[in-house]
């Protein structure tokens, strides 16, 4: 259903990526509210006829995945704002605090229906098992699998972290309620009500989605790493041209999907002409913003490409590094200044966040690992962390 409207009404060549992106956002939003109001009072009638609290709990999950589609819906609204004075990166992180009050209602679901099932261990309630509760549960168990499987594939697509999560919760919905229906089965035919029990296994089911959707929306808030795809193309892109020899500092801000900012380091020759260095590193921003999808700023870094000594010393200062201190550093802007009894090797060490070492410590090691190359090396170490 969703491929059907979505061809027709979505996927038209003169809608714009972040237009197209918002429409797939609410239609499924739409989607997931429609279905879990009419899954919540399917599931609200045969918890009534039966008495069952699991799928009383099972009803209420619905209702409360109904609201987080609201709640979905207005985070995609939102965040299809264009940018303005206030706002000069756009309102794309408006989708990640969507996705965690997703997250955040699932877990208090979770919680009121634990401690409703607890009680009906303690204090159990007659319930009937009838055919009419098992065929809403087993035709409720095709809709949430189908409900997953559009907002994992549509979630994929435009690259929604609020809908990857809507997924996640679909299928911890197909197997809570299977859990209701095997306990309705178990009653039918043994006699025994686990009733209270499957109530349980629902909620647990519940809090651990809320608990996993809640990491996946709240780390993008806080800041991660790129993905590594994203930043092997960004690298290809620049190392392209012949006129840049190397790039390092590369960081990467995160405002929303399709929001990203760019900023890195060129390292170019000190002795080409620097307006037409400038010229080709606009053309190399335009670049990224076309193929990359991101705003670029670029710094030129000039090194001295046609100095032997300089490159041969180079290239021994961060062989020793990798080998002594570790594999995982490079060097940049490397310099050299030769006195009458040392000589200073000036450059920057780029250092993995995964590298434990305190910067201090850091600066000693490679220190210590130049000395071994001359007792009259003297290093002049600034420590720059990989944030890409």
């Amino acid at each position: 259903m969703v491929s059907l409207i979505a061809k027709y009404f979505i996927d038209n060549k003169s809608y714009t990526d972040e237009v197209r992106r918002q429409k797939y956002g609410t239609l499924c939003s739409v989607m997931g509210i429609f279905l879990n109001i009419c899954l919540f009072a399917f599931k609200y009638f045969a918890g009534v006829i039966s008495g069952s609290i699991a799928i009383m709990a099972d009803a209420f999950n619905n209702l409360s995945d109904a609201g987080s589609s609201v709640i979905t819906f207005a985070g995609f609204l939102f965040a299809g704002k264009k940018a303005d004075a206030d706002h000069p990166f756009g309102h794309g992180r408006y989708e990640y605090l969507s996705g965690l009050a997703v997250a955040i209602t699932i877990i208090v679901m979770g919680v009121e229906l634990l401690k409703t099932s607890v009680e009906k261990i303690i204090h159990p309630a007659e319930v009937v098992s009838g055919g009419v509760a098992i065929v809403i549960l087993v035709l409720s168990i095709a809709v949430k699998m189908y409900m997953a499987y559009y907002n994992r594939t549509v979630g994929k697509k435009i690259d929604s972290a609020a809908m990857e999560a809507t997924a996640v919760d679909s299928l911890s919905d197909c197997i809570a309620t299977s859990v209701v229906l095997l306990s309705l089965i178990i009653l039918k035919f043994t006699g025994k009500n686990i009733d209270g029990y499957g109530g349980i296994i629902v909620s647990a089911f519940i809090l651990l989605a809320g608990i996993r959707s809640v990491k996946d929306t709240i780390t993008p808030l806080l800041g991660t790493q790129p993905d590594e795809s994203f930043v092997r193309n960004i690298e290809e892109t620049v190392l392209s041209h012949d006129e840049v020899l190397g790039m390092h500092d590369l960081v990467v801000h995160d405002y929303g999907p399709g929001r990203r900012m760019v900023s890195l380091h060129a390292e170019v020759s000190g002795k080409e002409d620097i307006f037409v260095l400038h010229d080709k590193i606009d053309l190399i921003e335009k670049q990224l913003r076309c193929v990359c999808g991101c705003e670029a700023v670029i710094h030129m870094d000039p090194i001295e490409s046609d100095n032997e000594t300089v490159t041969n010393m180079r290239i021994k200062v961060a062989a020793v590094i990798k080998e002594k201190v570790d594999e995982k550093i490079t060097i940049h802007d490397f310099r050299m200044v030769a006195g009458p009894t040392h000589t200073n090797l000036i450059f920057d060490a780029a250092v993995p966040f995964d590298i434990k070492l305190k910067d201090d410590e850091v600066k000693e090691k490679i220190e210590n690992a130049i000395k071994t190359l001359s007792e009259n090396y003297f290093a002049v170490i600034e420590i720059d962390r990989v944030y890409a």
